[in-house]
C-alpha cells in the first residue's frame, strides 16, 4: 500500500540541521503516526512521503518555506517586563503562550535587558533547512472517523 491522502502513516525519523546536529528523533521510541493529506506534518516531509511504501527508507532536505517558514522580523518584539506579572525571573529561552497577530501562539524570550524583554514569535526552526532520515513503518487506510476529524485515533496517537 502506498502513502496517499487519507492514509494513516507511521514513520520513524531523525531530524538534523545542516551542521548534522540531531534536533529530534523517534528512533528508539514510538513511531510518529499521522493522517496523510491533512497538514498534520510539515508540507515538505508530507510531499516527500507520497507514494512511499512500508519499508522504504530515504533522506530528504527540506527548505524553510516547506518546513516552518522563513524568519519574520515582525514576529520579534520588545515588551515591558511588566507583561510577565507573577513571574519573578524572566530568562532567555523561556517560552510562553501569548496572543500574537496571527492568534494564539508560543513566544520565546530571546533577550532580557533591564525592564525590556525581547520575545520571538517565530517557530524555533523557522529559517532553517531541515534534513529528515525516514523509514516508513506502516501504511493503512484511515478510518472514516479519523478522516472526518483530520487526525489519527488510537494508541500512540495524538488526539
Amino acid at each position: 500500500m502506498q502513502v496517499a491522502d487519507n492514509m494513516a502513516v507511521s514513520i520513524h525519523y531523525t531530524l538534523t540541521n545542516d551542521a548534522g546536529e540531531v534536533l529530534d528523533t523517534s528512533v528508539g521510541d514510538e513511531a510518529l503516526i499521522y493522517l496523510h493529506g491533512s497538514g498534520n506534518i510539515i508540507s515538505g516531509l508530507e510531499n516527500a512521503l507520497v507514494n512511499k511504501t512500508i519499508g522504504d527508507k530515504f533522506s530528504v532536505r527540506i527548505s524553510p518555506e516547506d518546513a516552518y517558514g522563513e524568519v519574520m522580523d515582525d514576529m520579534v518584539e520588545v515588551i515591558s517586563r511588566k507583561m510577565f506579572e507573577g513571574i519573578d525571573n524572566v530568562e532567555v529561552g523561556m517560552q510562553f503562550h501569548a496572543d500574537v497577530s496571527s492568534g494564539s501562539g508560543v513566544v520565546t524570550v530571546v533577550n532580557v535587558d533591564g525592564d525590556n524583554v525581547t520575545i520571538d514569535g517565530n517557530h524555533p526552526l523557522a529559517g532553517i533547512p531541515l534534513t529528515f532520515d525516514v523509514e516508513v513503518i506502516d501504511v493503512r487506510l484511515a478510518t472514516e472517523e479519523e478522516t472526518s476529524h483530520g487526525h489519527i485515533h488510537g494508541a500512540n496517537c495524538h488526539h
